[in-house]
C-alpha cells in the first residue's frame, strides 16, 4: 500500500509535455470535440477483468456528488502519453449506467452518501462496498479527505486498488494512480483465475481417483497387479476400465473394457460400465447374461448411438486351474505359464462389441489354466503404439513376444507391466495417444 504522496508544485505544461489545465473529471470529457472521442476510441479493447492492452486508451469512471467542484488538475494522461477519459456520475444510480465494458477504472469519492440499506447502518465504506459489488472486475481508488489515511486503508483492505487525498491530487499522480489500480486490479484477477484453475484441477484430479477401482479380492490366493496410463494430457481417468472382484463362492471375476474416443464423456462411460459390473457381478450375473445387461446401460448412457465400447471378462474357478472367457470386441488375454512360451488365449468366438448389434450373443469359452500362470488383459493402447521409423504398429504379436522376453528375464508382477508400458513408449517414441490399462493376475501354487 503506498504511503500519502504530500502536495507537489505545479508543473508547467512545457515541463511536464501535458496539457492545459483543466477540472478533475477532464481528462478527454464524454462531451469534447468529435476529433478527441475518435482519438479516444482508437485502438479501444478490454478483457473481462476490465484491464487493458497496451497503447489503448483508459477510460476513468468518477462518482462524487459535486463533479464540478473538484480540484484544477492537467490533463490525465496514460503511459504511451494519450489522454484518459473520463466519465463522471453525482451518484450511484448515474454511475451504474455509465459503467460499461470499456471503463476500466473507478475513482470513488468516499463521502459520497451510500445505498440506503438498514444493514449498512454507519458503514463508512457502504458506498465502496456497494461499488465494488457493482463492478467486481473493475481497478477503484477511493477518494478521501487529507488526514484520513486508516479510511483510505480500510477501504483498501475491503477491496479498493489504492486510497488518494483529494487536496493532494495532481495530473501526474492521478494518472499513475490509474494505471497502477488498472495493473493491480488485472493482476489480482489473474491470480483468482489461476487459484481457482488449480482448485478446480485438484478436485477434479481427487474425483477421478475416487473413481479408480480397489479389487475385491479378500480371501484369494491370486496376485493382482495393473497399471494404468489415460491418454488424455492431466488427466487421471480416461476411456479405459477393469475390475477384479471375488465372489462368495471363491470365483474370481476379471474385467477389462474400452470406450472408443478419449475425452471426460468416454471416461464417465467407462465409469458407468464398470460399476454397472460390479453390481451385476456380485448379483450373480456372468458370461452373455451379463454383457447383455451390460450392452442396456450403454445404450441408455452413450452420448451417441455410435458410441462403442470393447470388454472382456474372466471368471476363475475356486480352483484357480479353469477359466470362463468372454470376449466383445476385445483382445485375447495373454497367458504364461512355467516351461512354456507366453501366448494368447483363444479368440475364435470373439462376440461384437457392445452397442454395436442389438440382440448381440457372447460365447463363454472354457479355458484351461493350470496349476501355476500369469494371466494378463490389457486394452489395444498397448499394441496399437508405433515401432520405430517404420511406423508399423506393435501389434498383439509384437506384444507377445515383447512381455515373452521380459518374462524370461525374471521379471514379474508390477515390474513386468511396468517394463512392458515403458518399452511400448520407447518403440512409440514418446507417450502413446490411446488411454493404456494393463491388469496382471498370478497363481503361483
Amino acid at each position: 500500500m503506498p504511503v500519502p504522496v504530500p502536495r507537489q508544485r505545479a508543473i508547467p505544461a512545457a515541463e511536464s509535455g501535458q496539457a492545459q489545465a483543466v477540472p478533475l473529471g477532464g481528462g478527454v470529457p464524454e462531451n469534447s470535440s468529435a476529433a478527441a472521442r475518435t482519438q479516444g476510441k482508437a485502438g479501444n479493447t478490454t478483457d473481462r477483468t476490465g484491464s487493458t492492452a497496451p497503447h489503448t486508451n483508459l477510460t476513468l469512471l468518477l462518482i462524487e456528488d459535486d463533479p464540478a467542484g473538484s480540484p484544477i488538475v492537467p490533463d490525465l494522461l496514460d503511459q504511451a502519453g494519450k489522454p484518459i477519459r473520463v466519465r463522471t456520475a453525482r451518484n450511484l444510480t448515474e454511475a451504474e449506467r455509465l459503467l460499461t465494458d470499456d471503463v476500466h477504472c473507478i475513482l470513488l469519492d468516499l463521502a459520497l452518501p451510500g445505498p440506503s440499506r438498514a444493514a449498512d447502518g454507519d458503514d463508512e465504506l457502504a458506498v465502496l462496498k456497494h461499488v465494488l459489488e457493482l463492478a467486481p472486475r473493475h481497478a477503484v481508488l477511493a477518494l478521501t479527505a487529507s488526514g484520513d489515511a486508516e479510511r483510505g486503508a480500510e477501504a483498501v483492505r475491503v477491496g479498493a486498488q489504492d486510497y488518494l487525498f483529494r487536496d493532494e491530487l495532481d495530473g501526474r499522480l492521478l494518472s499513475r494512480a490509474i494505471r497502477y489500480a488498472v495493473e493491480r486490479k488485472r493482476s489480482e484477477s489473474a491470480e483468482r483465475r489461476l487459484a481457482e484453475g488449480r482448485l478446480r484441477a485438484q478436485e477434479n484430479r481427487r474425483l477421478e481417483r475416487g473413481l479408480l477401482p480397489t479389487p475385491l479380492l479378500e480371501g484369494s490366493s491370486l496376485r493382482f497387479a495393473a497399471r494404468y496410463r489415460p491418454g488424455r494430457s492431466r488427466a487421471l481417468l480416461g476411456g479405459d476400465f477393469y475390475d477384479v472382484v471375488r465372489t462368495p463362492d471363491g470365483t474370481v471375476h476379471a474385467m477389462i473394457g474400452d470406450v472408443c474416443g478419449h475425452g471426460p464423456d468416454e471416461a464417465a462411460l467407462g465409469v458407468e460400465l464398470r460399476i454397472a459390473w460390479r453390481a451385476l457381478t456380485l448379483a450373480g450375473l456372468c458370461g452373455d447374461q451379463l454383457l447383455g445387461t451390460l450392452q442396456q446401460v450403454l445404450e441408455h448412457e452413450r452420448a451417441d448411438d455410435e458410441i462403442f465400447a470393447t470388454l472382456c471378462t474372466v471368471d476363475i474357478a475356486p480352483d484357480g486351474r479353469r477359466a470362463g472367457l468372454c470376449l466383445a470386441g476385445h483382445p485375447s488375454p495373454l497367458i504364461a505359464r512355467p516351461g512354456r512360451p507366453a501366448r494368447l488365449l483363444p479368440y475364435d468366438n470373439n462376440g461384437p462389441a457392445l452397442g454395436l448389434l442389438p440382440g448381440a450373443r457372447w460365447p463363454r469359452m472354457q479355458v484351461e489354466l493350470g496349476a501355476e500362470w500369469s494371466l494378463m488383459l490389457y486394452t489395444d493402447g498397448l499394441i496399437e503404439g508405433r515401432v520405430g521409423a517404420s511406423r508399423e504398429r506393435l501389434g498383439q504379436d509384437g506384444m507377445v513376444d515383447m512381455v515373452r522376453r521380459q518374462i524370461e528375464e525374471g521379471l514379474r508382477g508390477e515390474e513386468l507391466l511396468q517394463a512392458a508400458v515403458n518399452e511400448v513408449r520407447a518403440l512409440n517414441g514418446g507417450e502413446l495417444t490411446d488411454d493404456v490399462a494393463v491388469l496382471l493376475l498370478d497363481r503361483v501354487p
